[in-house]
């Protein structure tokens, strides 16, 4: 298998419409990453070299995305809708090279995985001409059937076309197809479109092949990998399905996931062995949570990292470019944000920090808020080794406040503070005696009350 060269041709042209949307289907995502990002993946890791993007009239928006997800990956462009052969010959260049393999793959079944793909591979490198995926269903109705006789596919049947017979076939097409190299364009330009439609179905390869006394088989995968997505509904089926897959991964890899339902990842999250996460967690892109770390209930990450022993949550946001280090915490209702959080550094509760760097050891009070934007632009506020900063401060950036350093609670900083000194930024409090009664008695009367 690996000396075998393989193009994964993977047919993109799909418009928004069913979608509701005016992004083409294919964008939509799952896991935080689009449909079509997901089926290039699978690909991949089947072991496919090269990509090759077929999209519709007018797809500046695929081409764009394409750049993110597989740059390498060429695109070519239907400008007829004339069916599924005409839109995978419109790759022929690609195809013209000569890969070993070809796969031919839909944008919108983001499901598949890449075990189905490289089984597929295999039966070519036993020396199948095309190999077809298939699955099996208890309610096979909408679905074209795959007709086997001894062990070899003979056609592909569309439900409105099968007999009662064949109707009764719970072996359903995925459309997911691995066609050889050596046979794709002899096989494709023979399809014909003499339907009702007047397209050219790449099914069709199949029975031509078969005439032609090549040998095309089917292997079998779950549903999960045929699933393709037409509306928000079956998105949302779909973003089901791969966030149970995810979980169970990580289980089975060694986190603990208290209430597995409520914790949602995406597509790139990383957690080692013996990370803790509670309920209702989610993890948007670009976060690793080391071994021994614990991300408590109702949390939210995105773009941050996570040292081995550090504490999250409840109730916590940290943002992109947030990185706590060992055994550093980030409590209930705060918020973190492009800063740095070194060893045992606590940020316990009710605080904001962005565009901060937080020395080891140091302790941030309560309602703390660094002030990094003045509108314009964003200002560093660097916090030292052991700093106690005091409940109700407001660090007002570009400030530092050195090592060992002490903020009055209560405190407005302007100014730099120096290693171990004590900072005050708050007006001398005024006692008046008896003024409350005075106060209580004048506010009573102008509401009219006594």
């Amino acid at each position: 298998m690996s000396q075998r060269t393989c193009l994964s041709i993977i047919l993109a042209a799909g418009e928004g419409t069913r979608m509701k949307s005016a992004l083409p289907k294919v964008l939509h995502k799952i896991a935080g990453l689009p449909l079509v990002a997901h089926v290039a993946r699978a690909a991949q890791g089947a072991g496919a070299g090269d990509l090759a993007l077929v999209v519709g009239h007018g797809g500046e928006k695929l081409r764009a995305a394409a750049e993110g997800f597989a740059p390498e990956a060429e695109i070519f462009e239907q400008k007829e809708r004339l069916g599924t052969a005409h839109a995978v010959l419109a790759a022929r260049p690609a195809i013209e090279r000569g890969h070993d393999d070809v796969l031919v793959m839909f944008g919108d079944t983001p499901l598949i995985d890449a075990d189905a793909l490289t089984m597929a591979r295999i039966r070519l490198a036993e020396g199948a001409a095309v190999v077809v995926l298939g699955f099996r269903t208890d309610n096979p109705t909408g679905y074209g059937r795959l007709i086997e006789r001894d062990g070899r596919l003979v056609a592909i049947r569309e439900d409105k076309d099968a007999s009662e017979e064949e109707r009764r076939i719970t072996f359903c097409n995925s459309g997911l197809m691995a066609i050889s190299g050596k046979y794709a364009l002899e096989l494709l330009e023979a399809v014909g479109n003499a339907n009702a439609k007047g397209e050219y179905y790449l099914t069709d390869i199949v029975e031509i092949a078969g005439r032609k006394g090549l040998d095309v088989v089917a292997t079998e995968a779950s549903f999960e990998n045929a699933l393709g997505i037409n509306n928000r509904a079956e998105l949302a089926e779909a973003e089901a399905i791969w966030q149970k897959r995810r979980r169970r991964d990580f289980m089975m890899a060694g986190v603990t996931l208290i209430a597995p339902d409520t914790v949602f990842f995406s597509h790139d999250t990383l957690i080692e062995a013996d990370a803790l996460v509670e309920p209702n967690v989610w993890f948007g892109p670009g976060v690793h949570v080391a071994s021994g770390a614990t991300i408590r209930a109702f949390s939210h990450l995105e773009g941050a990292k996570v040292a081995c022993g550090a504490e999250v949550g409840p109730f916590a946001r940290l943002r992109p470019g947030t990185d706590l280090k060992e055994k550093a915490k980030v409590g209930n209702f705060c918020e973190v944000k492009k800063a740095v959080v070194e060893k045992g550094a606590k940020v316990n509760h009710l605080t904001y920090i962005g565009d901060a760097h937080i020395g080891a050891g140091a302790n941030i009070g309560a309602g703390t808020i660094t002030c990094n934007y003045d509108g314009y632009s964003k200002f560093l506020t660097e916090i030292g080794e052991g700093a106690f900063i005091g409940s109700n401060s407001a660090l007002v950036a570009p400030i530092s406040i050195g090592n060992g350093a002490y903020v009055a609670s209560g405190s407005v900083i302007t100014e730099n503070v120096p290693d171990d000194a004590l900072a005050f930024g708050r007006a001398r409090q005024k006692t008046l005696p008896e003024r409350a009664r005075a106060l209580r008695a004048l506010r009573a009367d102008a509401a009219g009350k006594k």
